[in-house]
């Protein structure tokens, strides 16, 4: 594949540029510019290695797609022996874009389970571009407890933009799939750990992402959602892909602090792509002091920390009220029950209720209680007390 530049590597790429043309010159008038190069290379770099220890959460993202990364069978090629592929998930068909089987890396034995992108065309549309359907998660459960059941570790490798998000997939449960696998990976009796290696793309990540450890390489991400959704569903524009890159808190650092991964695997200055041989020493160096630490530990509590771990992910510490140190509870109990109880003071300005004077509401006769509308005639109204008492006689003159 030709050479790739990403947007913030101008001034390198510039710089190599400006060296390659001093070695033709070099060769081609037969001058010695040795002393030139050297200084032109330790510029360079310098240049990245100043740039890449400033990265941005976006430039980050940018970097962990980048298309010369070392994708899952380029780590398998370069830090495993004796892998044998195992295919298919016995229900429907083997879906390439999760890859696994049997390895050993230094002699010891794993199952290694992972996503898989292609570096063209033709492989991308084998991959599916990463983005797996339902049987590939299933595939990955069956090779899952095939481990399990024979107790070797279980190594993860993520690199995917989510679950393939399509009608095929909800055609046959794609969300479904996801949640078996996270629940299931909780039971599984073995060591397992997981490698965000690129991007950790919402549930098409976690789908094979519960494990003892997890660790991410420098320049990946593992996040809910892409910066660009994310910018399309609060700004509405996906231009602010890299101020949503920012709020998501989607590095390595960030999702140390929450609580979220494990360990940092350092990269090459220049990325992984930049080195695919050291990167894969590292990443080997880190998988199998992991598996060390957990091979050593009893099932049980391995079982209950992996649980315990995902079970704390997420809290968040809400402070109390101050409490008063000057105010005596008891007193104030006490003071509070021997008060009297006072009715509420009639407000002057609120209106008068119809059923102020309702005493003898019971007493009415059955034709007052007549609802709107009924056939029955109404009750006459009742006469004025004034009315209702005799006249006085007229005074008889004498």
């Amino acid at each position: 594949m030709a050479a790739y530049t990403l947007p913030f590597e101008k001034p390198i790429s510039e710089l190599e540029a400006k060296l390659k043309e001093l070695r033709s010159f070099s060769e081609d008038q037969e001058i010695d510019v040795s002393l030139e190069t050297q200084r032109m290379q330790k510029k360079i770099e310098e240049t990245r290695k100043k740039i890449y220890s400033e990265l941005t959460a976006w430039q980050k993202v940018q970097v962990a797609r980048h298309p010369l990364r070392p994708y899952t069978m380029d780590y398998i090629r370069a830090m495993a022996t004796d892998f044998q592929e195992l295919h298919g998930d016995r229900l429907h068909r083997d879906d390439r874009a999760i890859i696994g089987g049997f390895a050993k890396i230094d002699g010891e034995p794993v199952m290694i389970i992972g996503t898989q992108k292609g570096r063209d065309t033709k492989s991308n549309l084998e991959c599916n571009f990463g983005c797996a359907y339902p049987e590939g998660y299933r595939k990955a459960l069956r090779l899952m407890k095939l481990a399990a059941k024979f107790k070797v570790p279980i190594v993860t490798l993520i690199d995917t933009p989510g679950a393939f998000p399509g009608i095929e997939s909800e055609e046959r449960h794609i969300a479904e799939a996801i949640a078996l696998n996270i629940r299931e990976m909780f039971n599984l009796a073995t060591p397992i750990v997981v490698a965000i290696i690129g991007e950790g793309g919402s549930g098409g990540a976690l789908g094979i992402g519960v494990g003892d450890r997890i660790l991410i390489l420098q320049n990946a991400y593992y996040s809910v959602i892409s910066p660009e959704g994310c910018a399309a569903i609060l700004w509405k524009d996906r231009t602010y892909a890299d101020k949503a890159a920012e709020a998501l808190k989607l590095t390595g650092p960030d999702l140390i602090e929450a609580g979220l991964a494990d360990e940092i695997v350092p990269e090459p200055y220049g990325g992984a792509h930049s080195d695919p041989k050291a990167m894969a020493t590292l990443l080997k160096q880190a998988i199998l002091e992991n598996l060390r630490q957990l091979k050593s530990q009893p099932v049980e509590a391995l079982l209950e920390a992996r649980y315990q771990k995902f079970r704390n992910m997420g809290e968040f510490l809400v402070s109390e009220a101050p409490l008063d140190v000057d105010r005596d509870d008891t007193n104030v109990a006490e003071s509070e029950a021997a008060a009297p109880e006072t009715e509420p003071e009639a407000d002057p300005d609120a209106p008068e209720s119809d059923y102020a004077n309702d005493e003898g509401l019971d007493e009415e006769s059955a034709e007052d209680r007549l609802e709107p509308g009924s056939d029955a005639e109404p009750a006459e109204p009742e006469a004025d007390e004034a009315a209702s008492e005799p006249e006085a006689e007229p005074k008889k003159e004498s």
